[in-house]
């Protein structure tokens, strides 16, 4: 009976003892995940509606947030749903204490403002975000005729060819880094852009490219003053500008 109850005790102390190793174990290992894969340098590109800070803290919140290899798993591939305009995130692993975090941001065209918020479309003219504030850099399109506006849905102009339009105007204005307020359109098809006090008629979309760099050249004189600066009969070569101050 003493050699069964040695036996016994033998038995379960192996068992005992390879449990408490397997603790172990996993327990160093996690210790080692945990501190050698510890996020202390963090790189953020194709941001521009947030701050390096703020990707940061969407990011690094939470559990096993500050992990680099759970965070590559984590943003792989991912689409993002719950931050206003930003498509997806991707996080790369640069070393065991630092990563890289690009932002594929989506690609708005303009907004247009609508029931005290502004709502942002895409090239196609959806709807793709709602914001109670403007955001620098996308211009506000006026001018447009719709009679309601929903998130997610086309918006409902007579002429949808005015979206390619917008994109390709908004697109010359990221060329030459111009920020215009608003974007105005008339029936006739002719633009105006506002900056501040000061507005630039450049008519319609005849010469357009010239247009748009030689006011890249006249904008900083602008700067502070109230008027119209036309330039609807602009072209390459030719000196007809002229400000009429208001």
């Amino acid at each position: 009976m003493k050699k069964v109850n040695e036996h016994f005790f033998m038995k379960n102390r192996i068992r005992i003892f390879f449990v408490l190793a397997c603790i172990i174990m996993v327990c160093s290992g996690f210790f080692f995940l945990t501190s050698y894969y510890k996020v202390t340098e963090v790189e953020v590109t194709g941001n521009e509606h947030y701050t390096k800070e703020e990707i940061q803290e969407m990011i690094l919140k939470g559990g096993l947030s500050g992990n680099s290899l759970f965070l590559a798993l984590k943003y792989h591939d991912r689409d993002i749903s719950d931050v206003p305009f930003i498509e997806s995130m991707s996080v790369e692993v640069v070393s065991s204490h630092s990563i890289k975090i690009t932002v594929y941001e989506k690609a708005l065209a303009g907004c247009v403002a609508y029931l005290g918020k502004y709502m942002y479309f895409d090239r196609e003219g959806i709807v793709v975000e709602s914001a109670s504030a403007a955001t620098p850099g996308i211009p506000q399109i006026t001018g447009l005729s719709y009679g309601y506006v929903v998130l997610y849905e086309k918006l409902p102009v007579e002429d949808e060819e005015i979206f390619k339009e917008i994109l390709s105007m908004t697109q010359l204005l990221d060329k030459y880094e111009i920020n215009a307020d608003k974007m105005h359109f008339d029936k006739s098809g002719n633009m105006t852009l506002y900056f501040g006090e000061a507005k630039a008629a450049l008519g319609t979309k005849e010469n357009i490219d010239q247009k748009v760099m030689q006011l890249s050249h006249i904008l900083p004189e602008l700067e502070g003053k109230s008027g119209v600066l036309h330039m609807e009969d602009y072209e390459e070569g030719t000196e007809r500008v002229s400000f009429k101050p208001e």
